[in-house]
């Protein structure tokens, strides 16, 4: 099934500055609320309390008055506007929703620039099911997230799940719900309408992360703990494959796979066993290039763009990402630093290598070399 639709929108964003929109009919696309809000969030309870105050209704005035003066992210001062805007001061509330904003402005002009550079050939492709096969829907606030492994896609599912009404709170969820249930929907479950429907009019976000420390983070959950899948799966290919006069309990169990194996695997063109979503680029992953993303999020800013982002789909003020660490809790996470003692491991040669497989999410995503010595 091919679907003869590419959901852009002209190169502008869909978190627009000054117009608030009403919930639309199904048919119409959903705008995004930039408020600027006294305090980011607010509880519903401590809101409604306060909305008859005399200071309420002279902030409200304020921040009204604010938001109209406010231009779109991006409109340089000059352009002939009648009206003077005042840069909000990055401390307060107002510069921080404005620098987030602007924020985001860029990292979606970095990647439609990369995508233009290098993958000009997508944008006349149509969208199929494969293109949204890691796409997961909630409907209740029309969101489409593309999940991207050891990037916080657990917590975003778990944050997906509340926003469905499906548990009161993250802390709620256990992993076996969140990663093997059948609660949250796949994008390509539905019909070409209901597909290309929600292209048109949902919010679509996806979180990334640093591609090198990303795969160091993969290699430790899935290689360095008990697991039933990847130890018999990848892990006795792997030690087969590239461990001379390997033990017959090795092969037996696909257990103690070192980091130098794994990559000689990642680099193989003729891999003893295919790629992995946990290691497997962003670009195939969501399809950036194909797929006009409305919101980019980072796993280096998480809390920050996470509560940005809650903020522009209006979700409940008590509904925070969560900051609890999915497996292997007692383990300190991923790091720079740790990720730069698992490179040590490798030549200079098989940095590079890596670093060239990773290229274009380091190109559309906006991140720095890891090591000085690449080119």
């Amino acid at each position: 099934m091919k679907l003869s639709i590419r959901p852009q929108h002209d190169g502008h964003s869909r978190i627009p500055t000054e117009r608030v929109t009403r919930d639309p009919p199904s048919g119409s696309p959903r705008g995004l609320q930039l408020q600027v809000p006294d305090q980011p969030r607010p509880h519903a309870k401590a809101a409604a309390a306060a909305a008859g105050s005399p200071l309420r209704l002279r902030r409200q005035r304020r921040r009204r008055l604010l938001i109209k003066k406010m231009p779109a992210a991006g409109t340089a001062r000059g352009n002939g506007s009648s009206e003077t805007f005042v840069q909000p001061r990055p401390h307060s509330t107002a510069g921080r929703w404005v620098s987030l904003h602007q924020g985001q402005q860029e990292r979606k002009r970095v990647m439609r620039e990369a995508c233009a550079k290098y993958r000009a050939s997508s944008s006349r492709k149509a969208v199929t099911p494969r293109h949204v096969s890691r796409i997961f829907v909630e409907d209740r606030h029309r969101v489409l997230y593309c999940e991207v492994p050891k990037a916080g896609c657990s917590n975003w599912k778990r944050v997906l799940m509340v926003l469905a009404g499906l548990a009161s709170s993250t802390a709620d969820i256990q992993h076996n719900t969140v990663h093997y249930g059948s609660a949250l929907k796949r994008l390509d479950t539905f019909d070409r309408q209901g597909i290309v429907r929600r292209l048109s009019t949902y919010t679509k976000m996806l979180f990334v992360r640093e591609p090198f420390e990303r795969l160091v983070s993969a290699f430790r959950d899935k290689f360095e703990h008990p697991n039933s899948y990847y130890h018999p799966v990848f892990g006795k290919a792997i030690l087969a494959r590239y461990r001379a006069n390997a033990s017959r309990e090795a092969l037996r169990t696909g257990s103690g796979v070192q980091f130098p194996e794994f990559i000689q695997y990642l680099l193989d063109v003729h891999r003893p066993v295919g790629m992995d979503i946990h290691w497997d680029h962003v670009s195939r992953l969501c399809s950036p290039c194909l797929i006009d993303y409305d919101f980019v999020g980072k796993f280096e800013s998480m809390q920050e763009d996470a509560d940005f982002f809650l903020h522009l789909i209006r979700a409940p003020g008590n509904l925070t990402f969560p900051r609890f660490k999915d497996r292997h809790s007692q383990e300190a996470r991923t790091t720079s630093r740790i990720t730069r003692e698992y490179f040590a491991q490798l030549s200079s040669l098989q940095r590079q290598r890596t670093y060239d497989f990773y290229y274009m999410d380091y190109l559309m995503f906006n991140y720095s070399k890891p090591f000085s010595d690449l080119y």
